[in-house]
């Protein structure tokens, strides 16, 4: 039987084709290498650099070097990655030279965004600006910025998938948009280094996910689900589970990164997340629904609070219409298969109990 992980590698080799020959022996540079989207990205990396004898190499940014091991697994070893210890806002530049950088340091917690504002916002305006200067220095035109469809501001709920030339924007008066204020800076200053320095700064616009690795104690109601699962349930809705979300696999979402980095155009922005919409309350039953297939029992599914009359569902879903015009991306596994797949990691991670 092929690993849930192997069979995923496989899946981002097969979707990313000759893209990883601008990366043959060269070296690149990673912020953000032990979150959820730096996983994969390793994970991937260390992939292709082994099946294609790319003979590359990744510098990780990570604050502290005596855990990795714990946070990253055995991809902590790979002889293809080295780390660098720093803040993200103001690290020391490695040794160059690097001919792409990714960052995707971030700090999305919405418990953070509640608590020390002002914090996320430094942490997001300044470290985009040292990633931005690291690149200058050391010769990499070429950078991947993973922002959020938090730029957009709050979806319409007349507006059924948000375009990437949607006007909208975060309120500037209202604290909860720290993180989309913070992330629409952050693009603004991709675009001025662009002109003043010529770099070639990519933009990736991030929605929803699931996947192996993905934090099951944070804000995002896929990992809560599935943590109340694997503890017998019940699955709980904090709200009245109408809010419309869809998500992206976390196999497709490193395609879709790859590809942006090395094929997007240059401060032209791509939404990356799933397209088919569906309500907070109907993903708490495909939460339980996937429960049931593979372990034969069904979690309990309680939702908090009753719908208001007269009251419009919120929505965070993308258009991918320009991904997949210019880049030829799309969501490939399923949400019911992406759903067993993530299942199968944490059946593995838990020596077979789920």
């Amino acid at each position: 039987m092929v690993q849930p992980l192997a069979q995923d590698m496989e899946h981002i080799l097969a979707h990313t084709g000759g893209l990883w020959e601008a990366l043959r022996g060269q070296r690149i540079f990673i912020t953000g290498g032990t979150g959820f989207f730096g996983k994969w990205l390793l994970e991937s990396f260390a992939w292709a650099n082994d099946k294609l004898d790319l003979q590359a190499q990744a510098v990780v940014l990570t604050r502290n070097t005596a855990d990795l091991a714990q946070r990253l697994g055995p991809i902590a070893g790979h002889p293809a990655l080295r780390f660098h210890a720093g803040n993200v806002r103001d690290f020391t530049f490695p040794p160059g030279p690097f001919s792409h950088i990714i960052h995707a340091a971030t700090e999305s917690d919405a418990r953070r965004n509640a608590q020390d504002p002002l914090r996320m916002l430094d942490t997001i305006v300044t470290g985009t600006r040292r990633v931005l200067d690291c690149a200058v220095a050391t010769g990499a035109r070429h950078v991947l910025l993973t922002s959020s469809g938090a730029v957009y501001g709050t979806q319409p709920p007349d507006l059924s998938h948000v375009p990437e030339d949607y006007p909208g924007a975060p309120d500037p008066l209202d604290l909860r948009s720290t993180y989309g204020q913070a992330k629409s800076m952050a693009e603004h200053l991709c675009v001025l280094y662009q002109r003043q320095h010529d770099l070639k700064p990519t933009i990736a616009r991030c929605f929803a996910f699931v996947g192996p690795h993905l934090p099951l104690d944070t804000h995002f109601a896929i990992g809560n689900f599935i943590r109340d699962g694997l503890r017998g349930g019940p699955i709980v809705v904090a709200g009245d589970g109408t809010p419309y979300r869809s998500y992206l696999y976390a196999a497709d979402l490193a395609v879709w990164l790859w590809t942006i980095l090395l094929r997007g155009t240059p401060c032209r922005p791509y939404n990356v997340g799933g397209e088919a919409a569906l309500s907070i309350a109907d993903l708490a039953h495909q939460v339980a629904d996937a429960f049931a297939t593979r372990h034969g029992r069904r979690p309990v599914v309680k939702i908090s609070a009753t719908p208001r009359p007269g009251v419009a569902a919120a929505r965070y879903v993308p258009s991918i219409t320009r991904a997949a015009q210019e880049l030829d991306l799309r969501p490939r596994i399923s949400l019911p298969e992406a759903l067993q797949r993530t299942l199968a990691w944490y059946q593995e991670q838990n020596g077979g109990a789920a």
